[in-house]
């Protein structure tokens, strides 16, 4: 700062007081935050006080002032990005709670179904027994507590499902409010601001303290998003029946597009960068990377997973084959894509975006022709992904597989099938094997 010196003491403090207020300002302290004229100094408080000439103290904080209007726009941006965010989660929950609802309800009564169809089995192995009324009368029995208490677990998740839903959709409310209180303050701020740099140095000087008091108080306020619940903690988990279900499916080399390598156990495909010379075939699939299983399907139930864990962009479902050979058919799709270090799902028909957050590892595969469902798990998580429901087949229906052609570079990306494990093709369940 610069030097400033001292003027003569004057006789009484009432001949200081009196020339001060005569005087026009031009000195300003720092620590008391005033404007005064030279003889402010002559007062042994305040001979220690940091003192700047009226013009440099007013430019210093012009500059201040430019500083803390760029950080509070800033933030206003950053608030800004924050509520339109939070904005949109406020639909995809609804979507996404929805969504769940459907996935719940249609695994419950894919339980419900083979529950029931089990017991028939049962019961039909018990005709032998037809004096042991006893025997009939306790499965019965039994299936009875089975279905009371499917039910009951399920309208249990149901209403987690409803009390979680209407949480987060709480949060999101209290965070957009909190965001748009926060917004209007800064707005509010900027402007008077932008004024005040715009003022004389005299005017700029004036209160400047609460100013700066201000600007730290919203400088300092906390912005960020409201901390919801994962709605996918009240899945259901996989059926070990499904389990039971489970096949190997086998992969038909005649209809592999030629940048795909089928492996020698026709169990799994990897991309080339460059067409191989194959063997001309109708079946042959050219629209994409894409290969059929052998197996076709008319009736029954049929499960089978897949191991994406190696693909950043893949497709799996299931289709008509002759449909199934061309980019527009009658199939269902899951699609998994990896864009950058998030990973974005999408099902078709119609294609909808499902809401999760994390790579998939490994796919199960659901297909019960007569009652026209196809769901897809990720056997992982052991939770269900998307569930098509009431869909109408006519015809064979066969296993999709594909992996998306890179544009340029090399790309490894591989899928495979997995075995089913050998106690799973074995064993028997009771129907409350379902509930697990």
């Amino acid at each position: 700062r610069e030097s400033i010196p001292y003027p003569k003491q004057p006789t009484s403090t009432e001949d200081a007081c009196s020339e001060i207020h005569l005087e026009p300002p031009q000195l300003f302290c720092d620590e008391n935050q005033i404007t005064r004229c030279d003889k402010y100094l002559l007062y042994q408080e305040h001979r220690n006080h940091v003192v700047y000439r009226v013009q440099e103290a007013a430019e210093n904080y012009r500059k201040l002032f430019q500083e803390i209007l760029n950080s509070l726009k800033e933030k206003l941006e950053v608030a800004k990005s924050i509520l339109a965010d939070e904005q949109e989660r406020v639909v995809l929950m609804q979507e996404e709670e929805q969504n769940l609802k459907e996935v719940i309800e249609s695994e419950y009564r894919l339980r419900f179904r083979l529950m029931m169809e089990e017991n028939e089995v049962n019961f039909q192995s018990l005709q032998g027994y037809i004096f042991n009324l006893n025997l009939r009368e306790a499965s019965q029995n039994q299936l009875i507590e089975f279905v009371a208490k499917l039910k009951e677990k399920f309208q249990e998740i149901l209403q987690r499902l409803d009390d979680l839903g209407r949480e987060n959709m709480n949060k999101l409310k209290e965070s957009e409010v909190r965001l748009s209180e926060q917004i209007c303050s800064l707005q509010k701020m900027i402007a008077e601001l932008e004024k005040k740099c715009g003022q004389s140095a005299s005017v700029l000087l004036q209160v400047s303290c609460p100013f700066f008091n201000r600007s730290e108080s919203l400088l300092l306020q906390c912005l960020e998003p409201a901390r919801i619940t994962d709605l996918s903690l009240c899945q259901t988990g996989i059926s070990k029946m499904l389990k039971v279900l489970q096949r190997p499916i086998t992969l038909d080399p005649k209809t592999a597009h030629p940048c795909l390598i089928v492996s020698e156990d026709l169990r799994s495909i990897r991309l080339r960068n460059i067409q191989q010379e194959v063997p001309g075939h109708p079946e042959r699939l050219d629209f994409s990377a894409t290969v059929l299983g052998v197996e076709s399907f008319t009736s029954g139930r049929h499960y089978w997973e897949v191991d994406v864990e190696k693909a950043t962009q893949w497709q799996l479902g299931i289709g008509r084959g002759s449909a199934s050979r061309h980019a527009s058919g009658d199939k269902v799709l899951l699609t998994g894509s990896m864009m950058g270090t998030d990973f974005t799902f999408w099902a078709f028909p119609p294609l909808k975006r499902v809401s999760l957050r994390e790579q998939m590892h490994r796919v199960g595969v659901f297909l019960d022709y007569e009652y026209g469902q196809i769901a897809f798990y990720d056997v992982t998580r052991q939770s269900l992904i998307y569930n098509f429901s009431y869909l109408t087949f006519h015809g064979a229906l066969k296993p999709i597989f594909s992996l998306c052609i890179s544009r340029g570079g090399t790309n490894p990306d591989s899928l495979s099938i997995c075995l089913p494990h050998v106690s799973s093709c074995t064993g028997t369940l009771s129907p409350q094997s379902s509930l697990v």
